[in-house]
């Protein structure tokens, strides 16, 4: 669902809610009336889940084209594995990117030392659509431990810069166009500029309750604000509030997106299809699952 809204502020999405196998997500991105912010493609929210003792995640492994996956999350770990036989876990401030590019299968579960007596997790993972001149870049994966990414701290601000580029500060995230992903935490009264630097921009709100200056309104949590271009945006917490600001100059070239292949092409996701369908794409080592294409992939 998505609703106009005033000045400075392009659209407010509410986001729909997607089963993915017992396991809640609330995805803001694609939307029906917008499928991009910059570059990013998708954008989904999951947790808080609790599990219980012998429970956990089991994202068993599927393909990936045309992009890059940004996780981070607030609370819990995730291992990852991929075809590229990279095997890494993720815990909270930390970031796991990998690059699809021509073709990438990968797994995220619940690590065995906190599904033996269960555990939390919650977290955020974004999708960024290459470049048309990177689609079939080699695929790649990095890890970036919280110490690594770049912090803005002071007057009631937390910020830490996941990719790309803000306020001068540079992430060594790798990526392929003009973007920007950053947390934000807010302490109550605390104000936070937003400037025009990046062509589109959005924050989603994890949690507490935000007001735009200028604008009538205050939105709480799973609310994905898109701002105009060019106007300077200033966000100031009701309450203590975390939400993350994205977004990046728009990619020139529509972009197709079907279950988890995107790409300039339409033909090239349903070449991916049938290589998947056939078993075609590299396995990943230490998990020989598979999730089939949906029923309705044709």
């Amino acid at each position: 669902m998505s609703y106009l809204s005033n000045a400075d502020i392009e659209q407010v999405i509410l986001p729909s809610t997607r089963d993915l196998g017992g396991f809640s997500v609330r995805r803001a991105l694609p939307a029906a009336m917008r499928q991009m912010v910059g570059p990013f493609i998708f954008l989904d929210s999951f947790g808080p889940v609790r599990f219980g003792a012998g429970e956990g995640i089991d994202t068993r492994p599927h393909p990936h084209i045309g992009l890059s996956t940004l996780t981070y999350l607030l609370e819990g770990e995730l291992l990852h594995r991929d075809s590229e036989s990279y095997v890494q876990s993720i815990s909270p401030r930390e970031v796991n990117l990998m690059v699809a590019g021509s073709g990438i299968v990968h797994s995220e579960r619940t690590p065995e030392h906190i599904r033996k007596d269960g555990g939390k997790l919650t977290g955020l993972q974004s999708w960024i659509a290459l470049p048309k001149q990177s689609e079939e870049t080699a695929p790649l994966f990095q890890h970036l431990g919280a110490s690594e990414l770049p912090t803005i701290n002071g007057e009631g601000i937390d910020m830490k810069l996941l990719a790309g580029i803000l306020h001068g500060r540079r992430s060594p995230a790798s990526t392929f166009s003009d973007l920007f992903s950053a947390e934000i935490q807010l302490q109550a009264g605390a104000r936070y500029r937003i400037d025009g630097e990046h062509i589109e921009r959005a924050i989603f709100v994890v949690t507490g309750a935000i007001e735009i200056i200028g604008q009538d309104g205050t939105y709480g949590p799973d609310r994905l604000i898109v701002f105009k271009p060019g106007a300077e945006i200033v966000v100031k917490a009701n309450q203590p509030a975390r939400f993350l600001a994205f977004g990046g100059e728009p990619l020139p070239e529509k972009r197709f997106i079907r279950w988890n292949f995107v790409a300039t092409d339409q033909e090239r996701i349903r070449h991916a299809a049938d290589q998947w369908r056939e078993r075609q794409f590299p396995g990943v080592p230490g998990d020989d699952e598979f999730i089939p294409l949906p029923d309705n992939f044709n």
